[in-house]
């Protein structure tokens, strides 16, 4: 039921104390003390209409009374009619509060009242009593019994109240616009993007900007040291294995020579591997680029090289801002995966306004539910789980896709082909 967002909850925050307090003061104040003055205006009227009542019941006549009410009620500014028709019971605005006073103090300090009307004008009062020549009927202003301050009042109150919460409110953007430049700079830095960002605000949101960006340079450090360390052990490897198969050429051709050459090579692919991830992260700048087009370029690569790969129609026209080259080098891990451990492989992607869906699914032996989250680590073979008809990797297929999704805010997801029963891998980029 509470705001999401960090805007929302503040104006929340500001806004419930000062209704809060409007409410007290309209309910304790205005009701209260303007009720208790409502009845002492009433109770000055009440003398003035029990002094008219004794007047015209004291004349002989009902000529003689009449003429007697109307000389005593000019003076007093009320007006006066001997006749049938007056106001029985009580009829009053339903948000009338005070109305409901004025009637309970002439009811409690008339005995001759029969009746008031406060509805037909809100600026007369008419009351109906009952006298010793007929019923009478007297009008004064409403004034007279109510105070007009309360409208003020409330009027002064909301004008105030929206007032102060339009400059509370000013201020507090200025107070949260750090803490979002913040959110902004610490969410484009999970998505791979640096985002230039000065500390700025109070003192306790510096004081988690600097943070962040002692953080956030402590992990460029330490992806810049990993990067070239195995870059460094990987290419020092080279120069041993280019002597080592430049021997192998100059030797006798023997099944033992032979079976040294396909380790060489698979030593070889092994450190072009070690290479793609340790340049995972360094591949390329995020760009707006086709989703639907780095799919196509992997389904074509795949279907040279032989591979059975089927392509769904993916939604083109749209745009999102990804690192193509990295993309393209995780789903050719996922594919190439799919087609290590199967025959075939089936890509799709669906996309959204705030992320876009990669699949994809192969009709090989899948990897077990309690397996998957140790799948996507570095240098983990599932061999016991995966075919290995066609050869096995060193592990880093699938930690390779799930570095570049997490670095493009998002996840890999592994689970269970519906369509060809094997593998399914799903690549969740953030647009």
């Amino acid at each position: 039921m509470l705001p999401r967002g960090l805007y929302g909850r503040a104006a929340l925050i500001l806004l419930v104390p000062i209704v809060t307090l409007q409410l007290v003061v309209s309910v304790v104040f205005i009701q209260r003390h303007f009720e208790d003055v409502t009845r002492q205006m009433s109770r000055a009227i009440v003398l003035e209409l029990a002094y008219l009542v004794r007047l015209v019941e004291e004349a002989p006549d009902r000529a003689t009374a009449e003429a007697a009410a109307r000389e005593i009620a000019a003076p007093l500014a009320l007006s006066v009619a001997l006749k049938a028709d007056i106001p029985t019971g009580e009829s009053r605005l339903f948000y009338d509060l005070s109305g409901k006073t004025v009637r309970a103090t002439m009811q409690e300090g008339l005995p001759q009242f029969r009746g008031i009307d406060l509805a037909t004008n809100m600026r007369q009062v008419r009351v109906g009593l009952e006298t010793a020549f007929g019923p009478m009927e007297v009008g004064f202003d409403r004034r007279r019994v109510s105070a007009s301050n309360p409208h003020q009042l409330l009027v002064l109150m909301v004008v105030t109240g929206i007032l102060m919460t339009l400059i509370a409110y000013l201020f507090l953007r200025n107070q949260l616009r750090p803490i979002t430049r913040l959110a902004a700079a610490a969410d484009a830095f999970g998505k791979g993007r640096t985002m230039p960002y000065k500390p700025s605000g109070a003192t306790e949101v510096r004081a988690a900007g600097r943070a962040f960006l002692d953080m956030r340079a402590r992990i460029e450090r330490q992806i810049e040291q990993r990067t070239l360390m195995l870059s460094g052990v990987s290419h020092d490897l080279r120069t041993p294995l280019t002597r080592l198969k430049l021997e192998l050429s100059m030797a006798e051709e023997t099944p033992e020579t032979q079976a040294m050459q396909r380790d060489l090579g698979d030593m070889e692919r092994m450190i072009d591997t070690f290479l793609d991830f340790a340049r995972a992260d360094a591949l390329d700048d995020p760009e707006p680029c086709d989703p639907a087009e780095i799919l196509a370029r992997v389904a074509g690569r795949a279907r040279a090289a032989g591979g059975a790969v089927e392509l769904a129609d993916p939604p083109t026209g749209e745009r999102a801002m990804l690192r193509p080259l990295a993309v393209e080098r995780a789903l050719q891990n996922l594919v190439n995966n799919a087609l290590r451990h199967g025959t075939r492989a089936a890509l799709g992607m669906t996309i959204s306004p705030g992320r876009v869906v990669y699949t994809v699914e192969d009709d090989g032996p899948g990897i077990p539910e309690d397996r998957r989250e140790q799948a996507v680590q570095p240098f983990q073979r599932l061999d016991a789980a995966r075919s290995q008809d066609k050869g096995g990797g060193v592990g880093l297929g699938l930690a390779i896709a799930s570095d570049i999704a997490r670095g493009h805010g998002g996840a890999l997801r592994l689970g269970q082909s519906a369509r060809l029963g094997g593998l399914k891998a799903e690549l969740v980029l953030a647009r």
